[in-house]
């Protein structure tokens, strides 16, 4: 049986991917594919892995259920939590990207008690990652922020090569596979096609509905106004909540490019970039597929929020 987790991160479609994962269950499970999402391991599966009097017991209740999933005939387990790098709230605290990813991965890799086969992690410019995280923050009752922590964002030298370097370091050998957001945000079986090594062609059910989108500025100044603070302090209109001014954003999407240049690059032999001619081929080998009558072409087009082009799919 090979492990994959999906390690996140936040705000790159990820509660999109789970629920494609949930809404396929039993068709995935015919096909091999089992699936640990949040519903599962946020429910006491996953409690202590990050250490403390927990963590042998944590081994052990993992270990019970690996076993229980080879018995059942699972020839991968895809295991999704993106708390497995951290929170936003600690990257918007410390002004930093995942600073304890590393340690995390470590602690996570150890609790499964066997190297995974892979560890999928999604990456996003950071100017709109910042931003997507913040206005989620507002929505859940935090303070506007100030001109100071901005420039901290935007100056803090942490980007994606050192969270994958730290996770390459942690992953026991494991591959490390990056999908960036601007790809593959909108494409689950794509992403899930990835995972599993193109054995099997994942179902097309599910697969464009677009879930837990970040609030725009009408919602936002509603929940200020809901407690009572004054909706005037953001700026009007109704589109996403933008809050670099161009010279930030600027600085973050030269950061961004660097580090998929280097991802491009190789990553010095520490993680691959799923490029967008892996897209590709995977979308000719469903068609040949459906039209061979092997894949099912339901589809459904419905989505969260009205989607735009600063949170929406690109490819």
């Amino acid at each position: 049986m090979e492990i994959i987790l999906h390690a996140g991160a936040h705000r790159t479609a990820s509660t999109t991917f789970q629920a494609y994962l949930a809404g396929n269950a039993a068709q995935l499970a015919g096909h091999g594919i089992g699936v640990w999402g949040p519903t599962r391991t946020r429910r006491g599966l996953l409690a202590g892995v990050n250490g403390g009097p927990g963590a042998a017991r944590a081994r052990g209740r993992i270990a019970l259920n690996l076993e229980a999933a080879r018995r059942d005939g699972v020839r991968w387990l895809i295991v999704s939590d993106e708390n497995m790098l951290g929170a936003p709230r600690a990257n918007l605290r410390e002004a930093t990207l995942y600073r304890d990813a590393g340690e995390r991965i470590a602690r996570h890799v150890a609790a499964f008690g066997c190297r995974p086969r892979r560890i999928a992690l999604s990456i996003r410019a950071q100017a709109p990652y910042w931003e997507s995280c913040l206005a989620f923050a507002v929505m859940r009752g935090h303070r506007l922020p100030d001109a100071a922590l901005l420039d901290r964002l935007v100056t803090q030298p942490r980007g994606w090569r050192a969270v994958i370097t730290d996770i390459a370091a942690a992953a026991g050998g494991a591959e490390v596979l990056v999908l960036p957001h601007e790809t593959y945000a909108g494409l689950p079986e794509t992403r899930l096609w990835h995972m599993a090594g193109h054995a099997v062609l994942p179902p097309l059910t599910h697969a464009r509905e677009w879930l837990h989108r970040r609030p725009d500025l009408p919602a936002l100044r509603g929940a200020l106004r809901d407690r009572g603070a004054d909706p005037a302090r953001l700026p009007g209109g109704q589109g996403p909540w933008r809050l670099f001014d161009d010279s930030q954003r600027a600085a973050l999407e030269a950061a961004y490019r660097q580090d998929l240049d280097w991802l491009r690059a190789g990553a010095d032999g520490l993680a691959r970039l799923v490029q967008e001619d892996w897209a590709g081929t995977f979308l000719v080998r469903q068609k040949e597929a459906r039209q061979a009558g092997t894949t099912s072409a339901a589809r459904r087009e419905t989505r969260g929020q009205a989607h735009g082009t600063d949170e929406g799919r690109v490819a």
